[in-house]
């Protein structure tokens, strides 16, 4: 089964053996001259089984959805783009990435931005956006792969700020250096098994550890978590 899709700016022909793949990937159909061709095997969803902690608990079908993105990702590098992990906000035309460890609760704070600043907050992905580095600056695409609850949108906004979760009784959030962020942020991002595009995506985080600030915040669930954060990594007052 073929289809061709437009994920951050690239055309890729995606050939699967399943249908899963094309219908999680609809919203972003095109026609078109591709730039590149991923194309699954059985081998491929055997691996992603073979990752994951349940093997009897997925689906081929949905492993080789993992497969495919996996692909897309050791490749991404020769466009100056890697994958990152992460749940990515834009408010008034700037993206803001919140990322941590699973389950610190990145989603629900972006959805605390969403109920704070209503109809100016718009998610780009909720989980694995892709980022783009260029002498033009730090650019984040929507891409399908958007979250276990499909919150994203095909669009590509500028970065302005990530921000690394904690959980904390009390809400509090702090600029830090590329230095005190670097660990994490490398942590968080898709490490091709590639070794030429492993050594491009690092040279692509070191250029973005460059232009973006990082921010460190310690937040509950409340809504002033929000207020706290976006006022901050804003550089204003809300009011």
């Amino acid at each position: 089964m073929k289809g061709i899709y437009k994920i951050a700016n690239k055309i890729i022909q995606i050939d699967s053996l399943y249908d899963k793949v094309h219908i999680y990937c609809k919203d972003y159909l095109f026609d078109g001259k591709p730039d590149f061709s991923v194309k699954t095997t059985q081998q491929d969803i055997d691996y992603e089984r073979n990752k994951s902690s349940d093997i009897h608990k997925y689906s081929d079908g949905y492993l080789e959805e993992l497969a495919v993105y996996r692909k897309i990702a050791e490749i991404m590098p020769g466009y100056d783009t890697f994958l990152f992990h992460g749940s990515a906000i834009s408010v008034d035309g700037q993206c803001y990435l919140f990322t941590a460890k699973s389950g610190t609760g990145k989603s629900t704070h972006t959805k605390l931005w969403r109920q704070l600043l209503g109809n100016r907050a718009v998610m780009v992905n909720d989980d694995k956006p892709l980022i783009r580095v260029s002498d033009n600056g730090v650019i984040v695409f929507g891409t399908p792969y958007n979250g276990k609850h499909r919150l994203g949108n095909n669009i590509s906004v500028p970065l302005k700020a990530i921000c690394i979760l904690q959980r904390s009784e009390n809400n509090h959030i702090t600029h830090i250096t590329s230095s005190e962020a670097y660990f994490t942020i490398l942590q968080q991002c898709y490490r091709p098994i590639d070794q030429n595009a492993l050594s491009e995506t690092l040279s692509l985080i070191d250029k973005m550890m460059e232009r973006v600030d990082f921010w460190k915040l310690g937040c509950n669930m409340d809504i002033s978590a929000a207020e706290i954060s976006y006022n901050a990594m804003k550089g204003e007052s809300l009011i």
